[in-house]
């Protein structure tokens, strides 16, 4: 008798604000069945991340898994690259400092 392989899908973690909870966007290609052009389609998952390890900017492994909780059915395997570190967050500029960089001109 032959064990159950479990679906596994590779995303993004784009939120770790959740205690041992990440969502991750999976994204993925389609062709339109009429018109042929290639479409990117994203999806969003629930995923249980028992230790807190992966953060936002990761890409992880998930694994399909038993029902957790009312939206989670996955749960993350391995992380497969780290992000940046502080994420996809934009740099802000102190006050005064675009001045010094004009004045360097």
């Amino acid at each position: 008798m032959e064990k159950y392989k479990r679906k596994t899908k590779t995303g993004k973690v784009i939120s770790d604000r959740m205690d041992k909870t990440r969502v991750v966007v999976v994204e993925r290609s389609v062709r339109h069945p009429l018109y042929e052009k290639v479409l990117r389609k994203r999806k969003k998952y629930y995923a249980h991340d028992e230790n807190n390890a992966s953060h936002t900017g990761d890409f992880v492994m998930l694994e399909e898994t038993r029902p957790l909780s009312k939206l989670k059915r996955w749960r993350v395997v391995k992380i497969i690259r780290k992000g940046r570190v502080g994420g996809d967050s934009v740099q802000v500029k102190r006050y005064g400092e675009a001045d010094k960089t004009a004045e360097a001109l």
